[in-house]
């Protein structure tokens, strides 16, 4: 009886160019290890293993339905058998969005210790911990690093139950026993979308509805605890949807309960008297101060690029944005870095959200100090348009 072989979830293909010869090799992430790089193919022409790279990038989380051979079959017909045959067979996989990884051919977690070579000084720079092994009763005060936590919110809507429940199974999943599932839900589908979304990739059968997340370092001093030592529950805050907050701010109807009021900046951001008439003194009252007047700009202009951006997003997609075309018709998108025109409809999505997380700074009080890239571009146009 042969081993079994474990799925894993694609996350990409690369190249690596020598001089005699190109190497493409796929990034696949499971749930029993650390995430590995796997050889697909040699070729003698990194040419055409470019254009095998990105012909395999297209196929990942691609229907059936969708997928176009015809450039794949243009691109095997330049090449020898043998790297043709391994050029179709990945596509096969990444048409599933899985990858099969032979028993010997990855590293489990338990498989590896946490140890400097028993030759090595331990004063010595070069020598390099294999990994970290943490007792499984550890609590955040036995940790001596910093400790992560990730909160993500991902919901999808399932057009496709078949479609997602084969594609689950082709990447290793199994149902739930009959006993085990809930009534509305026999074949398990939560569990099959559970599985799919530990992927970047499309689901097939089903859309990305929301795809956000937060983090958060736990500290000792402010009684944050692991979570299986928490006595309380974890909980996430996402804040309000941001359809919701979108609508609202339109003026649309809310109900009384969750209308929201508009913030209280004179309080929030009282201005203080300076310190003295000293132009160089380092005194915090001396220097610049927030006032209630920009903070309702800022605000203001960030509400504005948040709704622009979700109403932008829903009609724009994942179509790219085309200067010459869409100039004057985004109130946002075009007037980012051109990095960003190619991006899909959960950047565009983020973004907002960015912008949105900076104005509920604001309406809490708080500076809007920006924890990523997109908030700070969304903060750099917000300060743009309260000055003009």
């Amino acid at each position: 009886m042969s081993a079994q072989l474990t799925m894993a979830a694609l996350r990409g293909f690369h190249c690596k160019h020598t001089p005699s010869k190109s190497r493409i090799l796929a990034l696949v992430h499971h749930r029993e290890g650390p995430a590995s790089l796997h050889a697909v193919l040699t070729c003698r022409h990194p040419e055409l293993a470019q254009q095998a790279v990105g012909i395999l990038q297209q196929a990942i989380g691609s229907s059936a339905e969708a997928w176009k051979p015809e450039p794949l079959e243009k691109l095997c017909a330049q090449m020898p058998d043998a790297p043709a045959s391994s050029i179709r067979s990945a596509v096969r996989h990444a048409l599933a969005g899985a990858w099969p990884m032979p028993p010997g051919s990855f590293l489990k977690w338990e498989q590896i210790a946490y140890a400097v070579d028993d030759d090595s000084d331990e004063d010595d720079a070069d020598a390099v911990p294999r990994a970290v092994s943490i007792p499984n009763d550890a609590r955040l005060a036995d940790l001596a690093g910093p400790v992560i936590r990730v909160g993500v919110l991902r919901e999808f809507h399932v057009h496709d139950q078949q479609a997602v429940l084969k594609a689950a199974r082709s990447a290793g999943w199994e149902p739930q026993l009959n006993d085990d599932l809930e009534g509305d839900d026999p074949q398990d589908v939560v569990g099959a979308v559970m599985w799919l979304g530990e992927s970047d990739s499309k689901i097939d059968g089903a859309d990305t509805i929301t795809d956000v997340s937060q983090g958060l370092r736990l500290r000792i001093e402010e009684g944050h605890e692991v979570a299986d030592w928490s006595e309380e529950a974890v909980v996430a805050d996402f804040g309000a949807g941001l359809r919701y907050t979108a609508a609202v701010r339109r003026g649309e109807p809310a109900t009384a309960s969750t209308r929201q009021k508009s913030p209280d900046f004179a309080a929030m951001f009282a201005t203080e008297a300076p310190h003295c008439d000293d132009p160089e003194c380092e005194d915090e009252r001396c220097q610049w101060q927030l006032t209630p007047r920009t903070a309702d700009a800022l605000y203001t202009e960030l509400c504005v690029i948040a709704d622009q951006a979700y109403d932008d997003s829903e009609e724009l997609g994942d179509r790219p944005v085309v200067p010459d075309e869409h100039d004057g018709h985004w109130g946002v998108f075009a007037y980012l870095p051109k990095l960003t025109f190619a991006v899909d409809l959960q950047w565009r999505r983020r973004f907002a959200r960015a912008a949105d997380d900076l104005a509920g700074d604001l309406g809490r009080g708080q500076w809007p100090e920006p924890t990523c890239t997109a908030e700070e571009l969304a903060l750099h146009l917000a300060i743009r348009d309260a000055g003009g």
